[in-house]
């Protein structure tokens, strides 16, 4: 590790991986080097989508999000892989377990690209993201690109501008130069709708977004206006926190159909196997949620999101199932479906939640009263954890997440 220093300006590094789980593959398996990879959920359906594809299939037209026989059509040669989880989430490990070494303020965003602030670090900086990349490169022989700046904006646009392998740096000075030329869809923050919405009032470029006035932009997108012109001005405050992994309010499962359907029994089993994976992934964070959202998404791309509060915390598929199937049965409107999402919102840490009892819980809490005396008893005996609840925490570590492995590869990073 560097010697520590003081400094005044703050030393930002973004290290996002490049094409990580074909990279992976790759490490995995050298055989596949140099060749059109993409790995993809459902390689064997027509709608299977791209999750990510190596430098060479992109270089023949494969895109993240396509659909497999668009990208086949393009690189005849594609290689479709299904994506290896816990291949993935062993490497991530190790990963950051390489820069937890130079220092500790490391802050995963996913499981393929994480912060370090760096400012109290002795030595140059550009030398240490050389050292960090090559050994990376050396040690996984995974490639990554890395971005340099005051703050996490910065470098985060930093990362992204040159890949693979890349090392830039983001001057606040220089951002007439480097970034205000940039059509502000490639701003970090600004998706597609966004981007219409700006362009509509005058706004096409990175630099025009600087220099909008602020209340205008406050009146068309509220808050998010004046933010989003602070970040065009290169200002963000925001810390590099190795805490934020625990800052999230809602867990959620998507997932597109393998054709539009009406079929209810398809349907059905959709949603079932949808809340099994928000509740084994609200078990390995431990939390439950007071709010159901049922997102469905028509075969003409027009999605919908309906919700329900309730007045106490679920945590079990069965009852995220109850609420979903009700919500679809009130709002589906009988058209084909090509997606379907259950997400769990409003969540907390099972241990912050006070039991709440009401007239449904209270008979059955009552009953289990002899039970709490006899494991307080032999806990003030034997001490804590003498009993371990099997239910909640025997299998949830080896089920595999799917569809939102990205997030879930974060409940493990402390274990590490």
């Amino acid at each position: 590790m560097l010697k520590q220093k003081r400094n005044k300006g703050r030393i930002i590094f973004h290290i996002d991986m490049n094409s990580f789980y074909a990279s992976v593959e790759m490490a995995y398996n050298p055989k596949l080097k140099g060749k059109p990879v993409a790995i993809a959920g459902n390689p064997e359906e027509r709608r299977g989508i791209i999750v990510t594809s190596s430098y060479e299939a992109r270089a023949m037209g494969v895109k993240t999000t396509m659909n497999i026989w668009q990208a086949k059509k393009l690189c005849p040669d594609l290689i479709v892989m299904k994506p290896n989880f816990e291949r993935y989430r062993t490497a991530s490990g190790e990963i950051f377990k390489i820069l937890s070494e130079i220092t500790p303020l490391v802050q995963p965003v996913s499981i393929d690209e994480g912060y370090m602030d760096v400012t109290d670090l002795d030595g140059n900086p550009i030398k240490l993201a050389k050292t960090i990349q090559q050994r990376i490169l050396n040690e996984l022989d995974l490639p990554s690109s890395i971005g340099i700046a005051p703050n996490k904006f910065l470098a985060k646009m930093a990362s992204d501008m040159k890949k693979p392998l890349g090392i830039t740096i983001l001057r606040k000075r220089e951002l007439n130069q480097t970034l205000w030329p940039l059509d502000v869809r490639e701003m970090h923050g600004v998706g597609e709708k966004t981007a219409e919405k700006l362009n509509a009032i005058g706004v096409k470029t990175i630099g025009e977004l600087a220099n909008k006035d602020t209340y205008e932009l406050k009146q068309h997108f509220g808050v998010n206006g004046e933010r989003l012109k602070n970040r065009a001005n290169g200002i963000d405050h925001r810390p590099v926190d190795p805490e934020a992994i625990y800052d999230f309010k809602s867990i959620g499962n998507s997932q597109t159909l393998a054709m539009d359907t009406t079929d209810e029994s398809e349907i059905l089993n959709l949603m079932t196997s949808l809340a099994h994976t928000v509740e084994t992934r609200m078990k390995r964070k431990n939390v439950a949620g007071k709010t159901i959202q049922l997102m469905i998404r028509y075969q003409d791309r027009k999605t919908i999101t309906r919700s329900k509060k309730l007045q106490n915390y679920v945590e079990s598929k069965s009852d995220i199932l109850f609420i979903a199937k009700e919500l679809f049965e009130q709002h589906w409107n009988k058209e084909p479906i090509r997606l379907l999402g259950i997400t769990v919102q409003d969540v907390e840490f099972i241990q912050n939640i006070g039991q709440q009892l009401d007239l449904f819980t209270y008979e059955n809490e009552a009953g289990k009263e002899k039970l709490y005396e006899t494991i307080e008893h032999l806990t003030k005996k034997y001490g804590e954890n003498t009993f371990r609840s099997l239910e909640r925490y025997g299998n949830a570590d080896n089920q595999q997440p799917r569809t939102s492995f990205q997030k879930d590869f974060l409940d493990d990073y402390k274990r590490l």
